[in-house]
């Protein structure tokens, strides 16, 4: 069990608690909108398990290369090709269905965003996660879609500010981890090759900077005075 918990990533759908913040932030927290952010959270995360089982089988043979990503179930042999992609079929019509389901139609704006956060990441997955800048965009591009996803099962609008404060935040995560992955090994992708260390961190300042400067205006507009203390506690953290 604990080979195909690896290989569909569970530990990566705490990314999918994105889904949760419109709600959070429109103050729409009841039971019933509980139940369907739940119901949400879980097909985005089959959805998003799809991908990176079949990201796995693309990159299998550079896998077994790799001195830590040879462990994982596939590269390691611990599980087939037939085998995964016969788990992502099954994750894929899972999360569809979730979606369908909880909406009950199958002309939804949140199944519109599934299926675009599905294209966007089998895009990158097949091609564009080498092309330099691009690869960071459709990051972050996934963590916006996350948050209007939840946003649409409940019918929920997203203030401008909010949407521009997370783009920043995802755009600095993906310019991080770039950065990281540049100063551990720029072997590991071929798309590093084509940036250089100070681009990468030069970036990082740029957009954890606009973060700050969103989201303390998102932070303006709320009718709760108590919202504004968040902005130092936020500076703080990062510089933490």
């Amino acid at each position: 069990m604990k080979k195909y918990v690896q290989l569909i990533r569970v530990k990566h759908w705490i990314k999918n608690i994105l889904i949760f913040l419109a709600m959070i932030c429109a103050k729409e927290i009841t039971m019933d909108n509980l139940k369907i952010t739940l119901l949400g959270f879980l097909s985005f995360s089959f959805v998003s398990s799809f991908v990176y089982v079949i990201n796995d089988i693309r990159d299998i043979e550079k896998d077994k290369k790799h001195p830590r990503k040879k462990k994982r179930p596939l590269p390691s042999g611990k599980i087939s090709k037939k085998s995964a992609l016969i788990i992502a079929i099954i994750m894929l019509l899972l999360g569809i269905g979730i979606t369908v389901i909880t909406e009950k139609t199958i002309s939804s704006l949140s199944l519109y965003l599934l299926l675009l956060y599905l294209t966007i990441n089998l895009l990158y997955s097949f091609g564009l996660k080498n092309k330099p800048v691009v690869d960071v965009v459709l990051l972050a591009t996934g963590f916006v879609i996350r948050v209007y996803y939840g946003a649409a099962l409940l019918d929920i609008d997203v203030s401008n500010w909010l949407f521009l404060t997370i783009l920043s935040a995802s755009l600095f995560f993906g310019f991080s981890k770039r950065c990281k992955e540049y100063q551990n090994s720029k072997d590991s992708r071929a798309v590093l090759k084509k940036y250089t260390e100070n681009y990468l961190i030069r970036f990082q300042y740029i957009f954890i900077g606009l973060t700050i400067v969103f989201y303390s205006l998102w932070a303006i507009e709320q009718v709760s005075k108590f919202v504004l203390f968040s902005i130092p506690f936020l500076i703080i953290i990062i510089m933490r």
